[in-house]
């Protein structure tokens, strides 16, 4: 005798699921069309290579098709042919380019059904997601790059595109992480490697379809697929002018001392380990909801996930317990089943990782607790884990455990909050759970992190910039910020030969009445400070003639100054007013002075001095108007969100200083530093340190605080060098030889700071470049 079919009265009842598989039949005949893939190079498919992978879905381990592995050969041919198409691409008129974008953008939408199952099946990740999120996520991206392609000609004229941009996106977000990299470089001119990730490259095969009958040309994108062997190819190769890559910091890290002294512009969105902060007025409810998009998203496979669950101790035991019955009714399961909460993990090797984390936290004092729901034992799945009495330095409080793993941290007042916030060190995202509008502001700009949610979590939008700090990496990816990374000034650097020092304008100053003798220190915390070895080094006239000494600085020196701008962390929240003020006063004693600063360079130097000290006060006065004008963003994403994209000091800046015009330069580089709040630690011209000396006398009169601003004279290359080793320096602008840049970047790379150098390559200080339209 058959079972009965349960009628609504007894589903109702029982609120049990039946299965709501996705369909898959178009899909599997494309895979069951190409079981072996080449490379999309220059329009067209390169034969299968010996060497291949084997795509597998994660749910159940089953082959879905191979992929070619790139090697040098094939890496040049994309390059080759990037290059290639490049002139022609570049040339097009904006609204040409926006024209294909737009069409892109359908595309995507046409097949988006396709591309959601193929993802699912590809990665794991649940299908509502894939044709949710990630699909529409991607249309959008590329059509918010096709308006800006058509504003480009007006918005940006002062900029170019970089030439060839070589992509490296990661395994969690396929199909979005390639709109993501593609659809500004394209947007901007620029044409494009891409490397998808060896463990799910099949949506990127599937839209070099969409490519052409968008009209994209051949070579302007190409598609080169295999492991970390072909994306190390891509990094290393000198024709490509820019990197940029979404993957761990560890591999970051080896991308950072790779292209370092090359020249190729770089952005890198790292690892994360965010915290997700509910204070004890907020919506219970609702932050568990948003806790559960938070860190169990894509199975917690998500760089921005909210790992790190910072609850106030008066409602900690009441948001567990949520938790833990929302986990209760939670289904993992079949990727292609649209009334699944969890997919699979992408590889077993990935599953293996998290394990060990999780064992490892247990050990070292957390407690596990997990929901008592199926969880296939075929497949690559891992049940959501939830961990209590997590100490700060517990591992899975610490490390990026890159899974479906929440640990818990009790606080007891928002400084607590910030505190174990902070206490990272990535620093990509995070959110803030609140209905007190001023405690979401308030520990909003207190957090290090790149984005901070505000009642709601992993909100992405193709007009809203996203990125981090720290070891989360440097640059932005959407939006008018992430633009600038596919763009270059179209006059940044000096013609070889051209001067850089301007010709004399004015007959030369009188010679002055010999001065008593005075020997030049550091300025550190305020102070003048002598050297800590206790030397000094002589500094010579233009005609040879003994002009001066200056202190002989050492790596001591600069730990004291960069303690020393460390501690003047409160500068940063100055008022733009306040910082504007300052600097109208330094341009003011400046002038007072201008006649014996002038004479001093003219000594130094022989060339009139009047134009470089005119012109530092004129910059001056324009860092002092910007001050309380470089304001931030609002933008307006397709949802009922506003979401404001602000400007914020970087932190500790170190600035070395070049040769050519040492007090412009000098005042070109700390001027913009300190009006949005960073503090600076300064290593002046190498040959002509005086000014700089002179300088900080104007410091002392002018209302800077003791740290804003501190100066360490003496070697350049080697003072460089023990700031781009400091952990606790932010950022580095260096200005010396090729090999002296190729250094600093290299060393950066051990806290990721963010590095600007010349390359060896000269700048015209007196006239920088400018243009019309909007500025980054």
């Amino acid at each position: 005798m058959s079972k009965a079919k349960p009628n609504v009265a007894d589903i109702f009842r029982s609120m049990e699921y039946g299965p709501a598989p996705e369909a898959q039949d178009q899909v599997r005949a494309w895979l069951n069309a190409h079981p072996i893939f080449g490379h999309f190079i220059d329009g067209q498919w390169t034969k299968p290579g010996q060497q291949t992978i084997v795509s597998r879905n994660p749910a159940n381990g089953e082959a879905l098709a191979a992929i070619s592995i790139a090697g040098p050969e094939e890496i040049d041919a994309a390059v080759a042919a990037a290059a290639a198409a490049f002139p022609t691409w570049s040339a097009r008129p904006g609204f040409e380019r926006a024209k294909v974008l737009y069409a892109i953008a359908r595309l995507i939408q046409k097949n988006s059904r396709f591309l959601a199952v193929l993802e699912a099946l590809d990665n794991g990740k649940p299908i509502r997601e894939t044709r949710d999120i990630d699909v529409p996520l991607a249309a959008r991206h590329f059509y918010h790059h096709a308006g800006w392609a058509q504003l480009q000609d007006r918005e940006l004229s002062a900029y170019a595109p970089v030439g060839v941009v070589g992509s490296i996106i990661p395994w969690n977000f396929p199909l979005l992480m390639l709109a993501w990299k593609i659809a500004p470089a394209i947007a901007m001119g620029n044409c494009v490697v891409l490397k998808p990730a060896e463990f799910t490259s099949l949506t990127a095969l599937y839209f070099t379809a969409l490519l052409a009958e968008a009209g994209v040309p051949p070579g302007v994108v190409n598609i080169v697929t295999g492991a970390g062997e072909t994306g190390a190819a891509l990094v290393a190769h000198k024709g490509v002018a820019k990197i940029a890559f979404t993957g761990s910091t560890e591999v970051g890290r080896l991308i950072r001392i790779e292209t370092a002294g090359t020249g190729k512009k770089l952005t890198l969105e790292l690892g994360g380990k965010s915290p997700f902060i509910v204070f004890e007025d907020a919506d219970l409810d609702g932050a568990v909801e948003g806790l559960i998009d938070a860190i169990w998203f894509n199975q917690g496979q998500v760089c921005c996930a909210g790992s790190r669950l910072l609850v106030e101790e008066g409602v900690a035991g009441a948001m567990i317990e949520k938790i833990k019955r929302r986990l209760n009714n939670f289904r993992i399961g079949d990727p292609l089943d649209k009334a699944i909460d969890m997919g699979a993990l992408v590889d077993p090797v990935q599953r293996q990782r998290i394990d060990a984390l999780v064992q490892q936290g247990v050990a070292q004092g957390a407690t596990m607790w997990r929901p008592d729901i199926p969880c296939p034992t075929e497949g690559c799945f891992y049940p959501p884990t939830l961990l209590t009495d997590v100490g700060p330095a517990n591992i899975v409080a610490t490390e990026e455990i890159f899974g479906p793993v929440l640990a818990v941290m009790p606080f007891r007042h928002l400084n607590d909050a910030i505190a174990l916030a902070n206490n990272s060190r990535y620093g990509l995202s995070a959110t803030v759970w609140t209905e007190n509008i001023n405690r979401a502001m308030e520990a909003a700009t207190q957090v290090k992190a790149g984005v901070v949610w505000i009642n709601c979590t992993n909100q992405f939008d193709a007009a809203c910039g996203f990125g981090g700090y720290r070891e989360s990496g440097f640059g932005r990816e959407g939006g008018f910020e992430g633009l600038g990374e596919y763009l270059k000034l179209k006059r940044e650097w000096l013609d070889e030969g051209e001067a850089v020092l301007p010709a004399p304008a004015a007959p030369a100053l009188p010679t002055p009445v010999e001065p008593i003798d005075r020997t030049a220190k550091n300025y550190i915390a305020g102070k003048q400070a002598r050297a800590d070895n206790g030397g000094s080094f002589p500094v010579a006239a233009h005609d040879g003639r003994f002009a001066g000494r200056v202190a002989s600085g050492n790596r001591k020196d600069i730990r004291d100054a960069v303690e020393a701008a460390a501690n003047a962390a409160s500068w940063a929240s100055a008022t733009a007013h306040t910082r504007a003020q300052i600097l109208y006063y330094l341009a003011e004693n400046l002038s007072l002075r201008a006649e014996e600063f002038a004479r001093r360079l003219s000594d130094l130097t022989g060339a009139d001095g009047t134009g470089e000290v005119q012109a530092s006060i004129e910059r001056l006065f324009a860092y002092g108007a910007w001050a309380d004008k470089y304001d931030g963003l609002v933008h307006a994403p397709p949802s009922r969100n506003v979401v404001m994209a602000i400007n914020e000091p970087i932190g500790v800046v170190g600035i070395v200083c070049p040769d050519p015009a040492p007090l412009l330069s000098l005042v070109s580089l700390v001027a913009p530093a300190i009006a949005m709040g960073n503090r600076c630690v300064v290593v002046p011209s190498e040959r002509y340190p005086l000014p700089a000396a002179d300088f900080y006398q104007l410091l002392e009169t002018s209302d800077v605080p003791a740290g804003v601003v501190n100066i360490v004279t003496g070697k350049r290359d080697e003072l460089a060098e023990v700031l781009a080793k400091h952990d606790q320096v932010d950022a580095l602008w260096y200005h010396g030889s090729a090999a002296g840049a190729a250094r600093v970047e290299k060393l950066s790379a051990g806290n990721l700071k963010r590095t600007w150098v010349n390359a060896g390559k000269a700048r015209d200080w007196f006239s920088p470049t400018t243009g019309e339209g909007r500025q980054f």
